[in-house]
């Protein structure tokens, strides 16, 4: 055997073999991923925030951090004597088998209806998983025992447990549903759209099995991260990142096996048609992904520690997709051959039968009336965007769950009970020096129902504030921002509310830094990328109003239609990272195709026209899929996904079948050849010399 033919023989059996080891070493540490997710207050919040500096220091208080949960005992015709007697024998086993900070005192509110009693608990010592653990198991112990009558007289007495530590619990609960839910939800998503698309009874297993070990590899990476270098990783990051390998995963494998299918017809061998299709789209599916990863990198310099952990996270996610595709793809379709693509097989020599397809009909209407096309185009998503000015506020905690539970339902109870007095404390750490001083001014603000005196510990006081308004309400966050400013910079003011406020501010600031970084990433890499500057910022703007039509379009939907009361604060930034770096995918597959037409001599709308027939069919059946990954997310119950699965995957479809079919074309016909500017495409090409004249009678 020649070495030539040796090598095409065992390279792919080499790195299939490498990936089986790869497969096997990362199942192992793939699934330790969750018992590392952290979820506590302090992975969500600014990391320079009044409110995240509240949090470490309860934290280093004696009895360390604490489980804060209000039991909540109501009837609407007020409470009988017998319910009185439920409630205390119920707090005194409470207290008899838990380990609370201080004795349980019931507050009945002044229309005699519902009893609160506010108890905690102190957590034990040790990684954040034991602490968010023991939490949960106290939640879960004081359910148990306060929803048990063994009176019999519980009809009509409602009983419900709140508060900040019962809310953490429901939301745990939620957290720990979402990764098997979204794992298989997305597994069965995509394979009926790879069978949809390939119509083959094979091929679509390919990519579904590669891409699967993209997701095992990213977890593996991703919870060696965690072990080196203390990176937290979060329930919400850890869903994002599993749709990000899923979809740009299968994006990647669309594009490849559409040019790879297309390479067979030419090439006899199948070795040599991969080759050839990795030459020739491997820089879009690198340019592709670095975007995504550049995009998702830029997320670094946000201030709020959700977004910038989710960031490296994300990346690593797109790059594990990446080699998984660029690699262990490759070498399995070429061992697996043409029988692969049955019953649909390319016959080399073969020619594509030539059908007038939808893609080629969008692109001549295009072509034909580009700028009413262009104009048309661009008035609709502009009275999309106007949306927006509809979207509702900042989404309050009891409002973050789809289906309402426990926790929210007394909170509810408590604000409609007691509306002179909030339920749920405003914590403000002072320096003990000056912690009485901090507690008389507390005293005299307008807005402060009461306010007492709490642990002390390493410098620190901790002082409980109740304010007169309801929590989240626009009084209570009126009282926090007195608090702030009359208490000064040495003390910190904190707790549930304060961390809404801070993490509304923050997105605010954290848009001006990151929106700017990706825009400048990804125009990099698309102009080292098409040799241009006009395509990249065609293409850039293009996915920025796309963006705009999609916030508006959940400002139509959110609450009208869907009843979401609220936006979450990071949704408007972690969406323009998706919809910009992701969307622009897209804009590199077609428009490196026209390039790659442009420079075989086409003229800009015979490239244009040929890059959309040949692309079309991947870039809408890549646009599905990603759609569709995010769409996954709308079904789990917590509105802060649903949100961003939605904007995400209505982006997506606009981005696909409006902008990239009907505007960037019929942009890239108006500009002609000005798109490649300033690069050499940009010129009109060199006029051949005339051919020299027989001079008569020379004698020649």
């Amino acid at each position: 055997m020649r070495p030539e033919n040796r090598r095409r023989h065992l390279l792919p059996w080499a790195v299939v073999g490498l990936w089986v080891v790869v497969i096997a070493v990362a199942v192992m540490f793939a699934g330790k991923l969750g018992g590392v997710q952290r979820d506590e207050a302090v992975d969500y919040l600014p990391a320079s925030a009044d409110s995240t500096h509240v949090e470490k220091v309860r934290q280093e208080l004696p009895g360390g951090e604490t489980t804060d949960v209000i039991v909540v005992y109501h009837r609407d015709g007020g409470l009988t004597a017998a319910d009185r007697t439920v409630a205390d024998e119920q707090l005194a086993r409470i207290a008899a088998e838990q380990k609370l900070t201080a004795p349980p005192k019931g507050i009945p509110s002044k229309d005699g209806t519902t009893l609160m009693y506010p108890i905690a608990s102190a957590a034990p010592t040790g990684p954040g998983a034991d602490k968010e653990a023991a939490q949960k198991a106290f939640v879960e112990a004081v359910r148990a025992i306060a929803t048990t009558d063994d009176s019999g007289t519980s009809g009509g007495l409602d009983i419900e447990v709140g508060g900040a530590g019962a809310l953490m619990a429901d939301m745990e609960s939620v957290f720990e549903s979402i990764d098997g839910t979204l794992m298989i939800a997305t597994v069965l998503v995509v394979a009926f759209l790879l069978i949809i698309t390939y119509r083959s009874p094979f091929l679509w297993i390919v990519p579904l099995v590669v891409v699967g070990a993209a997701a095992v590899s990213s977890m593996a990476v991703v919870y060696g991260m965690v072990q080196a270098f203390d990176v937290v990783v979060t329930s919400q990051s850890a869903a994002i990142m599993t749709v990000l390998v899923f979809g740009a995963g299968t994006d990647y494998a669309l594009l490849l096996v559409s040019r790879y299918r297309e390479e067979l017809r030419r090439v006899p061998e199948p070795y040599e048609a991969m080759r050839t299709a990795l030459r020739n789209c491997g820089p879009a599916v690198l340019a592709s992904s670095g975007t995504v990863a550049a995009g998702l990198l830029c997320l670094l310099a946000a201030d709020l520690n959700s977004s910038s952990g989710m960031g490296p996270i994300a990346a690593i996610g797109v790059v594990c997709a990446l080699v998984a595709m660029l690699t262990l793809l490759p070498a399995v379709l070429v061992l697996l051959g043409r029988r692969v693509f049955w019953p649909l097989i390319p016959a080399y020599g073969g020619e594509v039968k030539q059908r007038r397809s939808f893609f080629a009909a969008m692109g001549s209407s295009a072509a034909r009336r580009p700028v009413a096309v262009l104009g048309t185009g661009l008035v609709v998503l502009g009275a999309l965007a106007l949306g927006v000015l509809n979207l509702p506020g900042a989404v309050k905690q009891e409002d973050s769950f789809i289906d309402r539970p426990e926790s929210v339902t007394a909170m509810q109870r408590l604000t409609d009970a007691y509306p002179d007095q909030s339920a749920q404390p405003i914590s403000v750490m002072a320096p003990t020096g000056a912690a009485g001083t901090a507690l008389d001014t507390a005293r005299t603000l307008p807005g402060v129902a009461d306010a007492q005196r709490g642990r002390s510990g390493g410098g620190w006081t901790e002082i409980v504030v109740f304010a007169k308004d309801a929590p989240e309400s626009a009084g209570e966050t009126a009282t926090i921002e007195r608090l702030r400013s009359a208490l000064g910079d040495e003390t910190y003011v904190g707790g549930p509310s304060a961390q809404q406020i801070d993490l509304a501010d923050t997105n605010v600031s954290d848009r001006l830094y990151v929106i700017p970084l990706v825009i400048v990433a990804v125009l990099l890499i698309l102009v080292a990328l098409l040799r241009s500057i006009v395509a990249p910022l065609m293409l850039v703007a293009a996915v920025v109003v796309v963006w705009g039509a999609s916030m508006g379009i959940g400002g139509l939907v959110f609450e009208p239609l869907l009843g979401f009361a609220g936006v979450d604060p990071g949704l408007a930034l972690l969406s323009f990272v998706f919809l910009v770096a992701l969307g622009v995918d897209y804009g590199i597959f077609l428009m490196h195709r026209m390039r790659e037409e442009a420079l075989k001599g086409a003229e800009p709308e015979e490239a244009a026209l040929t890059a959309l027939r040949s692309t079309g069919g991947v870039i809408a059946s890549a646009g599905i899929v990603l759609a569709a990954t995010f769409g996954v997310l709308a079904s789990l119950p917590l509105v802060m996904l649903a949100e961003m699965g939605i904007l995400v995957a209505v982006g997506v479809l606009l981005d696909t079948f409006l902008v990239r079919t009907y505007l960037v074309t019929s942009a890239s016909v108006l500009l002609g050849r000005k798109v490649w500017w300033p690069g050499a495409l940009s010129k009109p090409p060199a006029a051949e010399p005339a051919p020299e004249r027989e001079t008569v009678g020379s004698g020649v």
